[in-house]
């Protein structure tokens, strides 16, 4: 039976220039130089080397070396003998080692987050973090065994359907035993969420109907049944891998958004970087689990995983906990003619690897790729391809890509996949909150049968900056609540789009950037980069959209304040709030969502927002100094591109 031995601890690290050191997995050089600026990180080759004993193992077994993630291209030898290449630095990939083992071993990996003109990423508004960032492990497996060699799959494909309350999970296995001749044969057991067997079934390409079969319902209800596949030779179990799957349908209209089991189900999300302040992208299943925490706490029923294939950690979390997911490659920027054959590799990975994720409906192709406009036809072409390439891969989900802000709405480019999304920032980037209703009643009037969405849309807002006024670029805090309150009522007045992404739900890196007094970060989050601090628009979006009662004062953090009267504002998700000040009720108000005070202040001013047994408090003074730390400084700011 398969068994799987981790090795994440004692490698030897080196980098040109620097002296050989000890590191532990996941591990990236680029976690302080990629996040500070300056767009001077580190980008070349680095080398990983990890000494480690032969496995006990049985002359009918085989040893898969497996890696979850290196940044950006990878080349692997053991012993000095090479052993595969790899170019997609956010994807599973393996090799059958057995043949090299030796008693003792030597594995080398060179790492390469470098420049080139053939794998992607290599321009965009995020850090290209180089290194092994995620597990590494020794597969041991018989050599019979579910395939292993196909694009980092499992060897089992699920694909749910539903008919009226049957539900269906058509499971097709692959193995290498080629023709199923000596005796060999796949046997599945598919048991429910209290380990009850509901279904069993023989054969390498089987339908299983589940009688009144209980549906994955999104958060509302993200039930999943468990798949167990066995290979058997005769009466004895060579392999067994076990699997989650969901039984759902969906169905995008382009009047109505997103349908889930028959039902109306508006996607509002958030997107998601994968890195850490103080750690890039080599981050614990403790921080996914954190991230999923924070994202499950502002009540999102969907997350686009940007800019390329996250870790199967996070996968399997959007599925126990029911987010919707828009999964998608780092096909970003620019068009570039050398990379074609790896849009196509990347591609397949996403899809072989995520195929059997209930959470995820729809591949994204492409973001922002009309940025430059060299080589526009290639590019198109390159679409074109991919998006008969991944409908031959899946004919069960849609495509889709998120388009520039600069890229009208006649683009060719933005008629190829079966869904379309835009990245507009229309209010932050460029002036008129309106453009946005503008935007999306002038697209679904001239293309009334196309689905739209909005795939980035948000402002910078920086917890150390705030203002009584603010404005478009200012960067405050408050800004950015302006902005996230105005949109969210323009998505209420927009219902068809059938899905809308906060940009983002953290702050990321962004080595390029020099933005908001702190270089080389992106900070449109709901939350910070270190996830210790939820701004306050994190609060709107609770209000919108999470059950879980709570009220919130916002300007915690905007201690002084010069103007004699000031605005305070609570986010709750009740609909009828009190506000004291010092203990006098400064007045009661109905309503939902986002509640706005006007408030005379005296010198110290202890504020308490009431709503039922709830309660919010924060104390703030009225100055005649202006905190000049409260401002943006005035100098060079510059944004990625």
């Amino acid at each position: 039976m398969r068994r799987t031995i981790k090795i994440m601890k004692d490698w030897m690290f080196y980098k040109r220039g620097e002296d050989i050191r000890p590191v532990d997995l996941p591990h990236t050089w680029n976690a302080l130089d990629g996040q500070d600026g300056g767009n001077d990180y580190y980008r070349g080759t680095c080398t990983y080397e990890k000494r480690f004993r032969k496995p006990e193992i049985g002359e009918d077994e085989r040893v898969y070396i497996q890696f979850h993630g290196v940044g950006i291209s990878a080349k692997v030898m053991l012993n000095g003998t090479y052993v595969c290449a790899h170019h997609n630095g956010y994807s599973t990939f393996r090799a059958d080692i057995t043949d090299l083992l030796q008693e003792e071993n030597l594995l080398r990996v060179e790492a390469d987050n470098g420049k080139n003109t053939e794998v992607y990423p290599q321009t965009a508004d995020f850090t290209f973090y180089g290194g092994i960032y995620r597990d590494v492990e020794l597969l041991v497996v018989s050599k019979y065994h579910f395939a292993l060699d196909y694009y980092g799959g499992t060897g089992i494909k699920v694909t749910p359907g539903v008919e009226g309350h049957t539900g269906i999970l058509h499971v097709e296995s692959y193995t290498n035993v080629g023709r199923f001749e000596d005796g060999f044969e796949v046997r599945l057991s598919l048991a429910d969420d209290k380990g009850q067997e509901v279904c069993r079934e023989t054969g390498c390409d089987v339908h299983m109907r589940i009688e009144n079969a209980h549906l994955w319902n999104g958060v509302r209800d993200p039930y999943l049944y468990r798949l167990t596949a066995r290979l058997y030779q005769g009466s004895t179990i060579v392999d067994e891998i076990s699997l989650s799957c969901g039984i759902r349908t969906f169905f995008i209209d382009p009047d109505k958004g997103f349908i889930l089991n028959g039902k109306s189900y508006p996607l509002r999300g958030v997107a998601r970087h994968q890195d850490y302040r103080g750690m890039g992208n080599a981050i614990s299943c403790e921080q996914m689990d954190q991230d999923m925490e924070l994202i499950r706490e502002v009540g999102a029923n969907t997350i686009r995983l940007a800019h390329y294939q996250h870790s199967q950690y996070f996968y399997d979390l959007c599925d126990r906990y029911g987010m919707v997911v828009w999964a998608e490659i780092p096909y970003i920027s620019e068009h570039m003619p050398g990379g074609y054959a790896n849009t196509f590799f990347q591609m397949k990975e996403l899809i072989i690897q995520n195929y059997n994720h209930p959470s995820i409906v729809t591949w994204g192709i492409s973001n922002e790729i009309t940025i430059s406009h060299k080589n526009e036809k290639d590019m198109l072409d390159n679409h074109r391809a991919l998006q008969r390439y991944v409908k031959k891969l899946d004919p069960t989900r849609p495509t889709t890509l998120a388009c520039y802000a600069m890229c009208h709405p006649f683009h060719p480019v933005t008629k190829i996949t079966d869904l379309v999304a835009w990245n507009l920032y229309l209010g932050w980037y460029v002036p008129g909150l309106k453009l946005n209703d503008l935007f999306m009643e002038f697209y679904h009037h001239k293309y009334p049968t196309r689905p739209l969405g909005y795939s980035e849309y948000g402002a910078e807002g920086m917890p150390n900056l705030h203002s009584e006024k603010p404005v478009r670029g200012d960067h405050s805090e408050e800004y950015q609540a302006k902005y996230h309150e105005y949109m969210l009522k323009c998505f209420d007045r927009h219902p068809y789009l059938w899905a809308t992404y906060v940009w983002n739900m953290f702050d990321f890196a962004a080595d390029a950037r020099e933005q908001g007094g702190e270089p080389g970060m992106n900070h449109k989050g709901l939350v910070t980069f270190d996830r210790k601090v939820k701004k306050d628009s994190f609060y709107l979006y609770k209000a919108w959209w999470s059950d879980r009662p709570f009220v919130h004062l916002c300007g915690k953090r905007f201690l002084y304040r010069t103007k004699k009267t000031t605005e305070v504002t609570v986010y709750s998700n009740r609909t009828k709030v009190a506000l004291y000040n010092n203990g006098k009720l400064i007045g009661t108000k109905k309503g939902a969502h986002a509640f706005h005070f006007t408030v005379e202040l005296s010198e110290k001013n202890r504020l308490e927002a009431r709503s039922g047994g709830l309660c919010d408090c924060m104390v703030i003074y009225h100055t005649k100094t202006p905190r000049l730390e409260y401002r943006i400084k005035k100098g060079k700011s510059r944004n990625w591109v």
